[in-house]
């Protein structure tokens, strides 16, 4: 999942990839009343009786993204999140080989990256373990 206006991606290795995991996962992570904008899948298709507003594309006819309200800007997609499978395909390249029983590892810390917007000083202190009141240039 993605929040389009938080920009905070939250990924999770499961076992399954069903009707039943999917559901769980947009019910722990989204709020009743959440738009989700996901392709044509037939998992997705009971999203509206889980209370989450649904709107899809459809891959098979190449569309790919759709202005539903007219104002210009195409806000029906899922390109964001297709974009962010295609980073963690190439950070889980880099390491030539992943254990199925550490993959939940590497995803966490390409999710980690992914949600860091700025490297702060805080960030930086808190990293390296030092006081609030250390310079980092000592």
């Amino acid at each position: 999942m993605v929040g389009r206006e938080s920009d905070q991606v939250r990924l999770e290795v499961v076992a399954h990839s069903d009707r039943e995991t999917l559901e769980d996962g947009v019910d722990r992570t989204t709020l009743e009343g959440t738009m989700v904008y996901t392709d044509e899948w037939r998992a997705y298709g009971r999203l509206p009786t889980m209370k989450r507003r649904h709107a899809t594309v459809c891959h098979a006819d190449r569309q790919w993204a759709r202005d539903d309200d007219g104002d210009g800007i195409r806000e029906v997609h899922d390109n964001t999140l297709e974009g962010i499978w295609t980073g963690l395909r190439n950070f889980l390249r880099t390491f030539r080989g992943v254990s199925k029983r550490r993959l939940d590892q590497y995803v966490g810390m390409f999710q980690w990256g992914y949600n860091i917007k700025s490297v702060t000083d805080e960030f930086l202190r808190t990293l390296l373990g030092r006081s609030p009141f250390t310079n980092l240039g000592s």
